[in-house]
């Protein structure tokens, strides 16, 4: 097999330890995360094609090449990553899954929405690889898997910034099992078997800006009139805290402290409501109901304040990801978040308000002045 020469150095950099033959499950797992590279690698061209400019200009950008620089950046890296995986699985005696088709119609309406939709694919894209690695059995694939898992989580931070979010708002992740991850990814995915079955999806239906105290409503096929709300709980797993938030479904409110993404499920585990559990890897999948939805509390950001001065971008974000919905994982303070909400509007600067373009040396000035 001829592999190009960027691959071949990818590949000697990655595999630190000498490749194995890896087992069916190694080779399983890398299929469904080449998947995913598949995924976020098309979402990210098609938001290139789909954008110009002055959508960026218009979406409050103080220039328009900040947001598409990096966004050629990140879309690269995951086609990188997509073609190092499935040349791993080739040498491994595999077969890549190529045959998928993603679908991102709803969420390239406008560049709120593609952001929004950004920060959701990267989270659940760090979130599956910290699942996979206690899947791996061979050391070079967990290393290989782990080296792709922190560019991923720099691409994270990137979109929290271009969203005018908090850049590193938790001092963990979360991780996800496949069946995790396909209930929040699986509506953008169709056309081809992906060897792990979804967990029913969850849709936070709340309209208005999420902050501690907000009482959750959800939606899910799975919850039907006859499943009462005393039998079943909602998990809430933070990156922000070691323990999960066992609350009853009927009464779960967004906690106290979070910002930045959040994982609610609604599991069938009745032992700790009310309380704090461990957390200790993945939701165990035999107790999950639905879910999980990612939701976002969002805290404005100095240094994505000054990328984006022309951004409205503050509140909590709420995803909704069903197959019956449109995908929009966000809900600013002054848009209603439902199945089928419009996005976020986009400030506009009123008569006596401006913005200009600054340079990195004036940006760092202006962070000077505010530190001292």
């Amino acid at each position: 097999m001829n592999i190009p020469l960027v691959v071949f150095c990818a590949l000697t950099a990655v595999f630190a330890y000498p490749l194995g033959h890896g087992t069916a499950a190694d080779i399983q797992v890398l299929a469904f995360a080449n998947v995913l590279e598949q995924l976020e690698s098309a979402f990210y061209t098609q938001a290139l094609e789909q954008f110009n400019t002055s959508s960026f200009v218009a979406a409050g950008f103080a220039s328009s090449q900040i947001p598409i620089q990096q966004i050629r950046t990140i879309a690269s890296d995951e086609n990188t990553h997509a073609i190092t995986l499935q040349s791993a699985i080739h040498a491994l005696g595999g077969q890549v899954i190529s045959n998928c088709t993603f679908n991102f119609s709803s969420a390239l309406t406008n560049v709120d929405r593609m952001f929004a939709t950004a920060r959701v694919v990267e989270n659940v894209g760090v979130s599956a690889y910290l699942g996979a690695l206690t899947s791996l059995a061979d050391p070079a694939l967990v290393a290989a898997a782990a080296s792709i898992l922190t560019v991923e989580a720099r691409h994270q931070s990137i979109l929290n910034l271009l969203s005018n979010a908090t850049s590193i708002p938790q001092p963990f992740d979360v991780a996800l099992t496949p069946g995790d991850v396909l209930a929040v990814a699986d509506t953008f995915i169709s056309g081809c078997k992906l060897g792990f079955s979804a967990n029913p999806p969850l849709t936070v239906t709340n309209s208005g800006p999420l902050q501690a105290g907000t009482k959750l409503n959800f939606s899910s096929p799975a919850l039907s009139q006859t499943t009462s709300a005393n039998q079943v709980s909602c998990k809430i797993v933070t990156g922000g805290s070691n323990a999960s938030f066992y609350q009853p479904m009927n009464d779960c409110m967004v906690p106290a402290n979070v910002t930045g993404p959040m994982y609610v499920f609604i599991t069938d585990d009745q032992t700790a409501v009310n309380s704090l559990s461990n957390m200790n890897g993945t939701t165990d999948s035999t107790m999950v109901v639905a879910g999980p939805a990612l939701l976002f509390v969002n805290q404005p950001d100095l240094i994505g304040s000054l990328i984006r001065p022309g951004s409205n971008a503050t509140g909590g974000t709420a995803g909704n990801h069903t197959k019956a919905s449109t995908i929009l994982p966000i809900v600013s303070t002054t848009s209603p978040v439902t199945g089928t909400t419009s996005a976020p509007s986009v400030a506009t600067p009123s008569s006596g308000v401006f913005t200009t373009t600054i340079s990195p040396a004036q940006a760092s000035a202006l962070l000077s002045s505010v530190g001292s």
